[in-house]
């Protein structure tokens, strides 16, 4: 029996994550578990998750979310953030969740998604990446 979805397909912040992420070299989206995933050679990013266990608000489910590995320069900043949390199950392998349900900066999203890219890439894709040049406009 299949996974039910956790997620709207016609939701418009997933289109926008979806955007994103698919304009970066090779990603393909998979539905997994019920939710979006967004990956190359690996998974680079999920839409939609829930607080991990011990986490303050654990269990809470962010259904407006993306998943992401940080730059690890990036990551003591991000967890200051008040959007970001732990997610369930990934989270002790270094991910980390942003919450998109308010106002939501795209250029940022967009060079999370694209850390998290080069974290979890190939040599190649990420030359690739780097020769394309920007592929979409992130400000829209």
């Amino acid at each position: 029996m299949p996974h039910p979805l956790m997620f709207d397909p016609t939701d418009p912040v997933l289109s926008r994550v979806r955007e994103i992420a698919l304009a970066l070299p090779e990603a393909i989206e998979k539905v997994a578990h019920g939710q979006p995933t967004f990956r190359s050679s690996k998974v680079f990013a999920y839409y939609g998750g829930s607080v991990r266990a011990g986490e303050p608000r654990a269990g809470h489910r962010h259904g407006q979310s993306v998943l992401i590995v940080p730059d690890p320069s990036e990551r003591t900043a991000l967890e200051q953030d008040p959007r970001t949390f732990v997610p369930a199950y990934l989270g002790p392998s270094g991910w980390l969740g942003i919450d998109l349900s308010g106002s939501v900066d795209w250029t940022e999203i967009a060079e999370l998604i694209d850390a998290s890219f080069r974290q979890t890439a190939t040599a190649r894709l990420i030359r690739l990446l780097d020769d394309q040049g920007p592929a979409i406009d992130k400000t829209r």
